[in-house]
């Protein structure tokens, strides 16, 4: 993939999570991707903030979307290459303080594999 087309899943990513969007999100994984989370070892520390397959990812963001159904992600920056795209945003949710996050998509054959969360 060229950094291009990764910068267009990335934004794609965006666009489906803050319309809330479960399809179109998911159909940018791959079937067996990943994704770590420090909010995932919080909520669900069994995972110890990781979690595997469309079917975790799908209820995870189920149990997101209909508890904070004001999330947002405003993105500050995007930095691409060939295999992946690391994307600044802050998290939106009224009544809460802003969160800076930095997420990294790890990209293949046109499918996130693995997207992983840092907040600061």
């Amino acid at each position: 993939m060229s950094s291009d087309e990764n910068l267009l899943i990335a934004k794609n990513w965006i666009e489906a999570f803050n319309t809330k969007n479960i399809v179109a999100l998911l159909l940018l994984y791959d079937d067996q991707a990943k994704h770590y989370s420090p909010k995932l070892k919080i909520s669900k520390p069994e995972t110890n903030g990781l979690i595997v397959g469309k079917s975790n990812l799908k209820q995870w963001w189920d149990e997101a979307f209909n508890n904070l159904p004001s999330l947002q992600y405003k993105p500050t920056s995007f930095t691409t290459d060939a295999t992946k795209v690391f994307i600044e945003y802050t998290r939106k949710v009224d009544g809460e303080a802003d969160l800076f996050v930095a997420e990294i998509l790890e990209i293949n054959n046109g499918r996130i594999q693995f997207s992983r969360v840092y907040h600061g």
